[in-house]
């Protein structure tokens, strides 16, 4: 059976339903497909419930660093099987809130894996939909190692849902999802070993904020091995083996768990692009600078999939906004990834806007930089933290702040400052001006700058 719309996209996550809702608004009639359970990685198997894990490990930490300085008794300990109970009051009920919503607004949401078989046609299950547009939301997926055992590593989604926690964990990959379960399966009582090709572990931010947050990684016990290359996985009566190669050397680890932390790529595999005429090129579609695609005008990407920003919520959000209005009024919106700021939610966390001081260097752009260690600063002494650092660039001349690198305590929030002085044009002088609550992170930013 064939069913016309003006919009079908190709998923249910953010990017998805922002450019759905947005469309039915402006009177389109708009359908969404999606295989897996409404409400896409952010809502049920990546921020969100990734978030909740993070915030009970940080109660377990904060209670530790503060043992003798006024806070007694017990060891604290993480019930890991009750929080993800807890964890779930937050995953379980969106799929059908999600479907329910697109219902309320008139959106038709087909359960099944879409297929293109035409230029502007979907095929899911025994329905064809003929759309004047598609918009492939479709996220993204753990990449392929091509290694022998690849069968038996389990993704994030599976360890996010882990009843019990194994008693050896062991991520490849040294980047964000790497870096945030070693921290939380640690202080749930873990022994975890990371095993990371390069030289470093989340390359994404600077280097020597990594380096001060890596003593964190080693006082909490996580094994991280750099320059190591995992060849095989087996699978044997205790658990698993797993044979790495380093620098020559050949050696074996034990975990009762292995967990894919080595990059996600864009979920195009089964959408058979060939059929719209969607050129891809190494696994990545091929769009102009409006998000459509270069070769099928009738498509455009969002979100991970598009992978032109970085894989994050927010910029999922703001592709959707750009797609849908070129949709809508014809291609005059570009996506502005200006003063994008990332996270990395390790105990403490780390963060990052704007250019780096390799780029800044690169560019040929004059600048001061701030830069220091600071734990003995009262935002990271009050809890009795003792990773706390800043690397923050202004232009000179200008006075415009071009990067902000931080580490410790509320930097997951502080950053938001930074980028919002990146993305609207302040100065250093206009955040060295404001007045901030005292004491709060965000207190600390005059002095450093």
């Amino acid at each position: 059976m064939t069913k016309h719309y003006d919009l079908v996209a190709i998923g249910t996550g953010t990017a998805a339903s922002v450019a759905a809702s947005q469309c039915h608004a402006a009177g389109w009639r708009v359908a969404v497909i999606d295989h897996l359970p409404f409400g896409g990685t952010c809502a049920l198997r990546g921020c969100d419930p990734k978030k909740v894990l993070v915030g009970a490990a940080e109660a377990i930490d904060h209670s530790r660093r503060m043992h003798g300085k006024g806070v007694s008794g017990g060891e604290p300990a993480i019930a890991w099987r009750e929080l993800i109970q807890f964890k779930r009051t937050f995953t379980e009920s969106v799929p059908a809130m999600k479907e329910k919503n697109f219902t309320d607004k008139g959106i038709d949401a087909y359960h099944g894996r879409a297929r293109f078989c035409g230029p502007r046609s979907i095929q899911v299950g025994s329905d064809v939909l003929e759309a004047r547009f598609v918009l492939i939301a479709t996220g993204a997926v753990p990449m392929r190692l091509g290694m022998p055992g690849e069968e038996h590593i389990i993704t994030s989604t599976e360890f996010l849902d882990l009843d019990q926690l194994p008693k050896r964990i062991a991520l490849l990959g040294g980047g964000f999802i790497a870096a945030e379960f070693a921290h939380i399966a640690a202080r749930a009582g873990a022994q975890v070993t990371v095993f990371e090709q390069g030289e470093r572990m989340l390359t994404p931010f600077d280097p020597d904020l990594v380096g001060w947050l890596m003593e964190k990684f080693h006082a909490i016990g996580i094994d991280v091995r750099l320059n190591t290359r995992v060849t095989a996985i087996e699978k044997n009566h205790g658990g698993f083996s797993i044979r790495t190669s380093s620098n020559g050397n050949d050696e074996v680890f034990t975990a009762d768990v292995v967990v894919h932390a080595a990059g996600r790529v864009p979920d195009l595999e089964t959408l058979d692009l060939a059929a719209a005429g969607v050129d891809s090129d190494k696994g990545r579609l091929r769009l102009n600078e409006f998000l459509q695609s270069e070769s099928n005008p009738a498509v455009y990407a969002a979100g991970d999939a598009a992978m032109r920003g970085p894989a994050l919520t927010p910029v999922a959000s703001h592709d959707a906004k750009v797609v849908a209005a070129n949709m809508l009024s014809g291609n005059q919106q570009k996506p502005n990834y200006l003063g994008v700021p990332s996270v990395a939610f390790t105990i403490p966390p780390i963060a990052s806007v704007g250019l780096s001081e390799k780029q800044t260097r690169e560019k040929g752009i004059k600048f001061r930089m701030q830069h220091r260690k600071a734990p003995e600063w009262y935002t990271a002494r009050r809890v009795a933290e003792t990773i706390y650092g800043f690397k923050v660039l202004v232009e000179e001349g200008t006075d415009r702040i071009l990067g902000a690198h931080l580490v410790g305590p509320h930097v997951d929030e502080v950053i938001n400052l930074f980028a919002l002085a990146i993305r609207k044009g302040l100065t250093a002088e206009d955040l060295k001006t404001s007045i901030f609550t005292y004491p709060t992170g965000a207190s600390d930013i005059g002095y450093m700058l």
